[in-house]
């Protein structure tokens, strides 16, 4: 019988190897808030809060802010990076705003930028109203429901006798007046429903132009004042349709509404030279009526010390 076969030892099971240690993922790293959308076309109070910025940072002497000279400047006022140091915020924050971009400033920060860029109380009451959209526009409400003359408005500009008197809306239409002013300016009546506008009138009609005693000076107060009053509702269609037809007819009006000048009403004497009685010296008066807060009323009463008292009772005779 033949020997046994000598089984082969089996190999040794060979052991799997184990499997790489798992490295834990690192954290994600933070993200940076990303910096305020920058729109292709700023909305109309946005781009004028930039641009009424850049106009006032350009009109400051660095001297008079307390800055060295440092040599010849390419561009004349302050840098941006200056006005944000002076006024304790970053200088790519103080960038976005001058770009439009859609930040809120505080009233803190609109304070300290009213004071670097050396603002009259007219300018930093305006740049107060630009940086408070929701403010400017529950006033522009207002102001938008009131296009019409009410008739108790109207007998009230009638009982003024011989003052001259008129009514104007948020936009500066013309909406009522006494005969008292239709006799100052008898052109009033005539012109057309469209063209009864009071900044309208002032820039193109050549009697406007003879009767006001210092057309250059008044005129660039009356267009300063429209501005404080409509800087924040440069979306109406109303009042950009107006500044448009002002630029196209009137070279004075579109320098002075590319100076971004603003000022605030007050009261105060105003000369005409009227072609019947001579020269009128005469107070301007502006009130706002409690239950139609969107009209304006506008009175011209006789100087004291004057002698336009007699001179208008002649003319409303």
């Amino acid at each position: 019988m033949p020997p046994s076969a000598r089984r082969a030892d089996p190999p040794p099971a060979r052991r799997a190897d184990p499997p790489p240690a798992r490295r834990a993922d690192p954290p994600p790293a933070r993200r940076a808030d990303p910096p305020p959308a920058r729109r292709a076309d700023p909305p109309p109070a946005r781009r004028e809060l930039a641009e009424f910025l850049r106009s006032r940072r350009r009109q400051v002497d660095p001297a008079a802010a307390g800055l060295p000279s440092g040599g010849p400047r390419r561009t004349p006022g302050l840098r941006r990076e200056e006005v944000a140091l002076l006024s304790g915020v970053s200088h790519t924050w103080y960038t976005w705003l001058e770009q439009g971009r859609d930040i809120r400033p505080s009233r803190q920060v609109v304070d300290a930028l009213a004071r670097t860029l050396h603002m009259t109380p007219a300018e930093h009451e305006y740049l107060k109203d630009l940086a408070a959209p929701h403010h400017s526009q529950a006033r522009g409400g207002a102001l938008q429901r009131g296009r019409s003359m009410p008739a108790h408005l109207q007998r009230l500009v009638d009982a003024l006798g011989s003052s001259p008197a008129y009514v104007i809306t948020g936009s500066w239409a013309i909406v009522g007046w006494n005969r008292a002013y239709e006799r100052l300016y008898p052109g009033v009546a005539d012109v057309a429903a469209g063209d009864r506008n009071l900044l309208w009138l002032v820039f193109t009609d050549p009697a406007v132009r003879a009767l006001l005693g210092d057309w250059t000076t008044d005129s660039r107060r009356f267009l300063t004042q429209f501005r404080a009053e409509v800087g924040p509702r440069l979306a109406d269609r109303e009042v950009t349709d107006l500044v448009a037809r002002l630029e196209e007819a009137s070279p004075h009006f579109r320098a002075g509404w590319a100076s971004h000048d603003v000022d605030r009403f007050s009261s105060s004497q105003r000369r005409f030279e009227h072609p019947v009685v001579g020269t009128l010296l005469l107070e301007h008066h502006q009130l706002t009526p409690a239950d139609a807060p969107g009209l304006q009323l506008v009175v011209y009463t006789a100087a004291e010390g004057s002698d336009a008292a007699g001179k208008l009772a002649r003319m409303t005779a």
